[in-house]
């Protein structure tokens, strides 16, 4: 039996690297369906099932940040993988993009190669996820389902959120450095982007977190990295 090939959407408005970046991901088992611009984006969100979006943040009307926001306030969407592909390169749009919800950051040009590379972990870590939960306290990790709730109230992740909150989870409460969870997080080395974790650790605090400046889960160890522990009685 064929295995069915996964559904890439592509939202971008240069016709001639939507048109090749298809063509290269295509060579390589991807279905990808180009947008030209955010709502027409939307629109092809709605109507179909995608396993990740290749966001352009230079977009006419309705621009890439604008259209990730949309993705992050609608719980079908909340755990989809975004990548944002963009011309800016400074680590002030990277922080905008991730704190808006982005997975990950791919500055133009890019190689075709690392971008079907990083594609390629994000499926990973989706497929490599342990069928069991997680519990600690109030807190579930739900592997399976890829669903988060605190005191049996859902709480609505991104994709790069939940992967963060599973990898401190299977370090069953030893510190991870930022390195080691950039690792886990890319599924590859590379040079680590670290003010990326102290965002996501910051906005996972907001949301499963009663009081994110005494957290009773998610643990700074100064100097050090993050732990996700059991709270006591």
């Amino acid at each position: 039996m064929t295995r069915a090939r996964q559904a890439i959407l592509l939202v971008e408005d240069d016709a001639r690297l939507a048109a090749m970046v298809a063509e290269y991901l295509g060579r390589h088992d991807l279905d990808v369906t180009v947008a030209p611009d955010g709502e027409r984006g939307l629109a092809a969100l709605r109507r179909g099932r995608f396993d990740v979006v290749l966001l352009d943040v230079m977009l006419p009307g309705v621009d890439g940040l604008e259209v990730c926001r949309r993705i992050r306030a609608a719980p079908e969407w909340a755990a989809l993988p975004v990548l944002m592909l963009t011309a800016r390169g400074e680590d002030v749009d990277k922080i905008v993009g991730l704190e808006l919800g982005a997975d990950d950051y791919l500055a133009k040009p890019f190689n075709p190669r690392e971008l079907l590379a990083r594609i390629r972990a994000v499926l990973r870590r989706g497929a490599a996820v342990p069928r069991a939960r997680f519990v600690a306290g109030g807190l579930v990790l739900d592997y399976d389902a890829r669903e988060v709730t605190v005191d049996g109230r859902r709480i609505v992740v991104t994709h790069h959120e939940f992967e963060l909150l599973a990898a401190l989870a299977r370090a069953n409460g030893r510190v991870l450095s930022r390195e080691q969870l950039m690792d886990a997080l890319r599924g590859e080395e590379y040079e680590a982007f670290d003010r990326s974790i102290d965002v996501h650790v910051s906005k996972l605090r907001a949301k499963i977190e009663a009081d994110p400046r005494a957290p009773r889960y998610l643990k700074t160890v100064r100097g050090v990295g993050y732990a996700l522990v059991r709270p006591g009685p």
